[in-house]
Protein backbone atom coordinates (compact mmCIF):
# COMPACT_ATOMS: atom_id res chain seq x y z
CA UNK A 1 0.00 0.00 0.00
CA UNK A 2 1.47 3.30 -1.08
CA UNK A 3 1.64 6.44 1.03
CA UNK A 4 -1.36 8.05 -0.66
CA UNK A 5 -3.64 5.08 0.03
CA UNK A 6 -2.46 4.90 3.66
CA UNK A 7 -3.31 8.57 4.10
CA UNK A 8 -6.78 8.07 2.63
CA UNK A 9 -7.40 5.06 4.87
CA UNK A 10 -6.31 6.93 7.98
CA UNK A 11 -8.49 9.91 7.05
CA UNK A 12 -11.50 7.63 6.56
CA UNK A 13 -10.91 5.84 9.88
CA UNK A 14 -10.55 9.16 11.70
CA UNK A 15 -13.74 10.55 10.17
CA UNK A 16 -15.67 7.41 11.17
CA UNK A 17 -14.32 7.63 14.72
CA UNK A 18 -15.46 11.24 15.00
CA UNK A 19 -18.86 10.77 13.36
CA UNK A 20 -19.80 7.59 15.23
CA UNK A 21 -20.48 9.31 18.58
CA UNK A 22 -22.37 12.06 16.77
CA UNK A 23 -24.53 9.51 14.98
CA UNK A 24 -25.13 7.74 18.26
CA UNK A 25 -26.10 11.03 19.91
CA UNK A 26 -28.49 11.78 17.05
CA UNK A 27 -30.06 8.37 17.51
CA UNK A 28 -30.40 8.90 21.26
CA UNK A 29 -31.82 12.37 20.66
CA UNK A 30 -34.33 10.96 18.20
CA UNK A 31 -35.33 8.25 20.66
CA UNK A 32 -35.52 10.82 23.44
CA UNK A 33 -37.64 13.13 21.32
CA UNK A 34 -39.96 10.26 20.51
CA UNK A 35 -40.38 9.35 24.17
CA UNK A 36 -40.87 13.01 25.02
CA UNK A 37 -43.67 13.33 22.47
CA UNK A 38 -45.39 10.31 23.97
CA UNK A 39 -44.97 11.79 27.41
CA UNK A 40 -46.42 15.15 26.34
CA UNK A 41 -49.35 13.42 24.69
CA UNK A 42 -50.09 11.59 27.91
CA UNK A 43 -49.97 14.82 29.91
CA UNK A 44 -52.17 16.58 27.37
CA UNK A 45 -54.71 13.80 27.66
CA UNK A 46 -54.92 14.38 31.41
CA UNK A 47 -55.46 18.13 31.01
CA UNK A 48 -59.08 18.88 31.96
CA UNK A 49 -59.25 22.65 31.66
CA UNK A 50 -60.75 22.43 28.16
CA UNK A 51 -63.65 20.56 29.70
CA UNK A 52 -64.32 23.47 32.02
CA UNK A 53 -64.32 25.91 29.12
CA UNK A 54 -66.24 23.69 26.72
CA UNK A 55 -69.37 25.30 25.34
CA UNK A 56 -72.37 23.24 26.32
CA UNK A 57 -74.72 22.04 23.63
CA UNK A 58 -77.86 22.35 25.78
CA UNK A 59 -78.62 24.53 28.78
CA UNK A 60 -79.40 22.56 31.93
CA UNK A 61 -79.97 19.27 30.12
CA UNK A 62 -82.01 16.57 31.86
CA UNK A 63 -79.90 14.23 34.05
CA UNK A 64 -79.87 11.35 31.52
CA UNK A 65 -78.56 13.73 28.83
CA UNK A 66 -76.13 15.97 30.73
CA UNK A 67 -73.12 13.69 30.41
CA UNK A 68 -72.60 13.75 34.18
CA UNK A 69 -75.14 11.31 35.62
CA UNK A 70 -74.87 7.55 35.20
CA UNK A 71 -77.40 6.47 32.59
CA UNK A 72 -77.07 2.85 33.74
CA UNK A 73 -78.52 3.87 37.10
CA UNK A 74 -82.32 3.81 37.10
CA UNK A 75 -82.38 6.62 39.65
CA UNK A 76 -80.99 9.00 37.03
CA UNK A 77 -84.28 8.86 35.13
CA UNK A 78 -86.27 9.67 38.29
CA UNK A 79 -84.40 12.91 39.05
CA UNK A 80 -86.25 16.15 38.40
CA UNK A 81 -85.08 18.01 35.30
CA UNK A 82 -83.19 21.26 36.11
CA UNK A 83 -85.40 23.47 33.96
CA UNK A 84 -88.34 22.35 36.08
CA UNK A 85 -86.52 22.40 39.41
CA UNK A 86 -85.05 25.90 38.91
CA UNK A 87 -88.36 27.63 38.18
CA UNK A 88 -88.86 30.67 40.40
CA UNK A 89 -85.18 31.02 41.30
CA UNK A 90 -83.32 34.23 40.31
CA UNK A 91 -81.55 33.80 36.98
CA UNK A 92 -77.86 34.25 36.21
CA UNK A 93 -75.81 34.18 33.02
CA UNK A 94 -73.18 31.93 34.59
CA UNK A 95 -72.93 28.22 35.30
CA UNK A 96 -76.34 26.57 35.40
CA UNK A 97 -77.96 30.00 35.04
CA UNK A 98 -79.21 30.30 38.62
CA UNK A 99 -78.00 32.99 41.03
CA UNK A 100 -77.68 30.73 44.05
CA UNK A 101 -76.38 33.45 46.38
CA UNK A 102 -79.31 35.71 45.52
CA UNK A 103 -81.66 32.78 46.01
CA UNK A 104 -80.44 32.43 49.60
CA UNK A 105 -80.52 36.19 50.23
CA UNK A 106 -84.14 36.27 49.04
CA UNK A 107 -84.97 33.28 51.28
CA UNK A 108 -85.99 31.18 48.30
CA UNK A 109 -83.53 28.54 49.43
CA UNK A 110 -82.61 27.40 52.92
CA UNK A 111 -79.68 24.95 52.75
CA UNK A 112 -79.73 22.28 55.42
CA UNK A 113 -76.57 22.65 57.46
CA UNK A 114 -76.61 19.25 59.17
CA UNK A 115 -77.77 16.03 57.57
CA UNK A 116 -79.27 14.68 60.80
CA UNK A 117 -80.24 17.76 62.80
CA UNK A 118 -82.44 20.06 60.72
CA UNK A 119 -82.32 22.74 63.43
CA UNK A 120 -78.51 23.08 63.27
CA UNK A 121 -77.46 26.66 62.49
CA UNK A 122 -74.65 27.38 59.99
CA UNK A 123 -71.40 29.02 61.04
CA UNK A 124 -71.35 32.02 58.70
CA UNK A 125 -68.17 34.11 58.49
CA UNK A 126 -68.89 37.53 57.00
CA UNK A 127 -65.37 38.44 55.91
CA UNK A 128 -63.92 39.33 52.53
CA UNK A 129 -60.35 38.57 51.51
CA UNK A 130 -58.73 40.69 48.80
CA UNK A 131 -55.98 39.06 46.78
CA UNK A 132 -53.91 41.58 44.87
CA UNK A 133 -53.15 40.61 41.29
CA UNK A 134 -49.82 41.69 39.79
CA UNK A 135 -51.35 42.06 36.33
CA UNK A 136 -53.52 44.99 35.31
CA UNK A 137 -56.76 43.05 35.78
CA UNK A 138 -58.88 43.91 38.85
CA UNK A 139 -57.95 42.30 42.17
CA UNK A 140 -59.81 39.25 43.44
CA UNK A 141 -62.33 39.53 46.27
CA UNK A 142 -63.16 36.26 48.02
CA UNK A 143 -66.39 36.55 50.03
CA UNK A 144 -66.50 34.14 52.97
CA UNK A 145 -70.16 34.82 53.72
CA UNK A 146 -71.48 33.51 50.41
CA UNK A 147 -69.33 30.39 50.75
CA UNK A 148 -69.91 29.60 54.43
CA UNK A 149 -73.68 29.83 53.98
CA UNK A 150 -73.31 26.65 51.96
CA UNK A 151 -70.14 25.02 53.25
CA UNK A 152 -68.37 24.26 56.51
CA UNK A 153 -64.84 25.65 56.89
CA UNK A 154 -63.43 22.12 56.77
CA UNK A 155 -64.48 21.78 53.12
CA UNK A 156 -61.61 24.08 52.14
CA UNK A 157 -59.27 24.34 55.13
CA UNK A 158 -56.59 23.15 55.39
CA UNK A 159 -56.63 20.57 52.57
CA UNK A 160 -57.22 23.05 49.72
CA UNK A 161 -56.23 26.37 51.27
CA UNK A 162 -53.99 26.91 54.30
CA UNK A 163 -55.74 29.51 56.51
CA UNK A 164 -52.71 31.78 56.70
CA UNK A 165 -51.85 34.94 54.80
CA UNK A 166 -49.32 34.36 52.04
CA UNK A 167 -49.40 30.59 52.43
CA UNK A 168 -51.35 29.86 49.23
CA UNK A 169 -50.03 30.31 45.72
CA UNK A 170 -53.10 30.66 43.52
CA UNK A 171 -52.95 30.97 39.75
CA UNK A 172 -55.34 30.57 36.84
CA UNK A 173 -53.46 27.59 35.41
CA UNK A 174 -54.07 25.57 38.57
CA UNK A 175 -57.70 26.69 38.79
CA UNK A 176 -58.38 25.68 35.19
CA UNK A 177 -56.79 22.29 35.90
CA UNK A 178 -59.31 21.67 38.68
CA UNK A 179 -57.07 22.72 41.57
CA UNK A 180 -57.47 25.46 44.21
CA UNK A 181 -60.72 27.33 43.39
CA UNK A 182 -61.22 24.91 40.49
CA UNK A 183 -61.95 22.08 42.92
CA UNK A 184 -65.53 23.40 42.97
CA UNK A 185 -65.75 26.01 40.22
CA UNK A 186 -66.31 24.23 36.93
CA UNK A 187 -67.84 21.22 38.70
CA UNK A 188 -70.44 22.11 41.34
CA UNK A 189 -70.23 25.90 41.03
CA UNK A 190 -70.11 28.33 38.14
CA UNK A 191 -67.32 27.49 35.68
CA UNK A 192 -64.35 29.67 34.82
CA UNK A 193 -65.17 31.34 31.51
CA UNK A 194 -64.40 34.70 29.95
CA UNK A 195 -67.86 35.93 31.04
CA UNK A 196 -67.37 34.91 34.66
CA UNK A 197 -64.00 36.64 35.23
CA UNK A 198 -65.69 39.70 36.75
CA UNK A 199 -67.35 37.62 39.46
CA UNK A 200 -63.97 37.13 41.15
CA UNK A 201 -61.86 39.95 39.69
CA UNK A 202 -64.21 42.57 41.07
CA UNK A 203 -62.02 45.18 42.78
CA UNK A 204 -60.60 47.74 40.29
CA UNK A 205 -57.00 48.85 40.60
CA UNK A 206 -56.35 52.32 42.10
CA UNK A 207 -56.05 55.19 39.62
CA UNK A 208 -52.31 55.52 40.35
CA UNK A 209 -51.59 51.79 40.07
CA UNK A 210 -48.33 50.79 38.38
CA UNK A 211 -47.19 47.24 37.59
CA UNK A 212 -44.70 46.01 40.21
CA UNK A 213 -41.07 45.66 39.23
CA UNK A 214 -39.18 42.43 39.77
CA UNK A 215 -36.28 42.24 42.22
CA UNK A 216 -33.79 41.87 39.38
CA UNK A 217 -35.15 45.01 37.73
CA UNK A 218 -34.89 46.95 40.99
CA UNK A 219 -31.30 45.81 41.52
CA UNK A 220 -30.16 46.39 37.93
CA UNK A 221 -32.58 48.79 36.28
CA UNK A 222 -32.23 49.07 32.52
CA UNK A 223 -31.49 52.62 31.35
Amino acid sequence: MNLRNKSLLLSFAFSMAVSAPAMANEQVSAEGAQSEVIHLAQVSGANIFNRNLKKEEQRNAPPPEDGIHDTENEGTFVLQAPLEAYQGLPPSEYGNYVDWVKAIDEKKLNPRWDRVNSAEEPFVMDMDIVREVKASVPDVVFPHRQHTEWLACSNCHPAIFIPQKGANQINMSGILLGQQCGVCHGKVSFPITTKSCVKCHSKPKPADWQPPLSESTLKNPWR
